[in-house]
């Protein structure tokens, strides 16, 4: 027969020498005031400070937004109680979602996260702060940086002797890039008769009165700080 093991109530540990507090110990009792007095002197500044209608402390800045990349939009506010923040772009709310996203950082930093970059972020965003007691808002600069890029290059034409021919492409960049034409490796000359065009999202090469001695391979090509992007198109004159 066996015997049950008797159960043994666990002790406590003395504390380490030096560890224990006599609350009835006038040093103990006058510094558990100190900490109550710092503590109800904290909480009253806090609710002074804060109490009242928002107040911007830091404003927004412009920033450059690479495309493909983010930005974010930084903005240092004091609000008691508190508010309700609202981002719009040109005029238009902005909805927190996976393109735009509410940041709060600290109690007083909030933040838009713009993701995705594209030349349509370009422009102007605005934070609006709302509590009961009022409210206030800023605004900053949001500056895309596209690399230079053809997005559709000009195709291949044949024409008949006497007719004009054009050719046209698609292009993007911010900052808006250099654009030039060449045929057969050499820049063109413009005049009258053969010149070429550039408008913000297109250029178009136009030859007049077409010979054959227009035929050739033509190039299209854009540049700006960021990149060069090149396209080209073969032009025959029967």
């Amino acid at each position: 027969m066996s015997k049950a093991a008797s159960a043994k109530k666990p002790v406590a540990a003395a504390p380490p020498p030096g560890c224990t507090l006599d609350i009835k110990d006038p040093q103990v009792q006058r510094a558990a005031i100190r900490i109550q007095a710092s503590y109800r002197g904290h909480r009253s500044r806090k609710e002074l400070r804060e109490k009242g209608p928002p107040r911007v402390l830091e404003p927004l800045k412009d920033v450059v937004l690479i495309e493909g990349s983010a930005a974010k939009l930084t903005c240092r506010i004091s609000a008691f109680p508190d508010p309700f923040i609202r981002w719009s772009k040109d005029g238009k709310e902005l909805r927190d979602g996976p393109k735009y996203r509410y940041v709060f950082e600290d109690p007083d930093v909030v933040a838009l996260v713009v993701r995705d970059g594209e030349l349509a972020d370009l422009g102007q965003y605005s934070i609006n702060v709302t509590n009961p007691f009022g409210q206030c808002s800023d605004s900053a600069r949001i500056l895309v940086e596209v690399p230079a890029k053809i997005q559709k290059g000009p195709g291949n034409t044949k024409v008949r002797k006497g007719t004009t021919v054009t050719l046209t492409a698609e292009i993007m960049g911010e900052p808006a890039p250099d654009v030039g034409w060449t045929k057969d490796g050499e820049d063109i000359n413009e005049d009258d008769r053969v010149f070429f065009e550039i408008g913000s999202t297109t250029t178009t090469l136009t030859i007049r009165r077409a010979t054959p001695e227009d035929s050739g391979k033509y190039e299209v090509y854009v540049e700006n700080s960021l990149g060069m992007d090149q396209s080209f198109a073969r032009v025959d004159v029967a």
